[in-house]
């Protein structure tokens, strides 16, 4: 029977067109296997059951079809947290977590705050929000019935202080908030198809597709936070690259004002914090 050793050297063999074969075939075995890390640096030579080498040997081969490791291990890792992944919602990816850090950078703690999440998707971005600000309460909305199943699940942990409503943007939401956060779909519909193999053939389109010029949702977003935000709220959406300007003109034209703004690693501007004028 093969060795950790063998298992994860064939893999990087099989994995060589991927970008990190080495982190994808070590994610992928400790998943198999049942081990964590220290585990597999720890003894390389450890004998690894049949069952298991075929099991692994499964999900070599979807990552070789450019699945990605998330969608095979069913759960991604944000903001030091697990969260459960389908095939019904985005992926999320370590960009957005600069839109998190920006809104903690804006709420302060101690304080009993009330949150909207518009496009919940997973419930990455209420679920993180919330248990990092205890005292907050939050409403999280998606047009999926699918996509709420699986918020649903990773809100357990926030499930006393969390509202989730099937909603298109703001049609059945009450109420006004003192945060309105979003990462909605921003790609122009014509460039969906044009997509890496592991986004387009992967994420749901729903999530992906903003429209003729990929600004659609932040129309629709910054006309009802204008209703719906108290006065010195905030509204917080994550953006495309390049987006910058378009978004903040659309905020503008609603009387808002862009307060913050903040980087991903790649140096992009990727969120966007506005509030209204006075």
């Amino acid at each position: 029977m093969p060795t950790v050793k063998e298992l994860l050297a064939h893999a990087r063999v099989r994995l060589a067109e991927t970008e990190t074969p080495s982190l994808d075939a070590r994610l992928l075995l400790q998943h198999a296997a049942g081990l964590d890390h220290v585990a597999l640096v720890a003894d390389p030579d450890l004998v690894v059951s049949a069952e298991v080498a075929a099991q692994f040997e499964v999900m070599v081969a979807r990552r070789a079809a450019y699945e990605p490791v998330s969608r095979i291990l069913g759960k991604r890792e944000f903001f030091g947290r697990s969260f459960k992944v389908t095939p019904d919602v985005l992926d999320p990816r370590a960009d957005t977590e600069t839109i998190v850090e920006l809104c903690l950078q804006l709420l302060p703690e101690g304080q009993r705050l009330r949150v909207l999440d518009l496009g919940t998707g997973s419930g990455i971005l209420a679920v993180t929000i919330l248990a990092e600000r205890p005292l907050a309460t939050g409403v999280a909305v998606d047009l999926s019935p699918a996509a709420l199943d699986v918020a649903r699940q990773n809100a357990v942990r926030v499930a006393d202080r969390i509202d989730l409503l099937e909603s298109n943007w703001f049609s059945h939401v009450d109420g006004r908030f003192d945060l309105i956060v979003s990462n909605p779909p921003y790609i122009p519909a014509a460039d969906v198809l044009r997509l890496d193999i592991e986004v387009r053939d992967h994420d749901p389109h729903l999530a992906l597709d903003g429209g003729a010029d990929g600004l659609a949702c932040y129309r629709a977003i910054a006309s009802g936070c204008v209703h719906h935000l108290f006065e010195r709220g905030y509204a917080i959406v994550e953006i495309g690259a390049g987006q910058q300007t378009d978004v903040t003109e659309i905020f503008i034209a609603q009387q808002f004002q862009l307060i913050a703004q903040s980087q991903d690693l790649g140096g992009h501007v990727r969120a966007l914090a506005f509030q209204k004028k006075p």
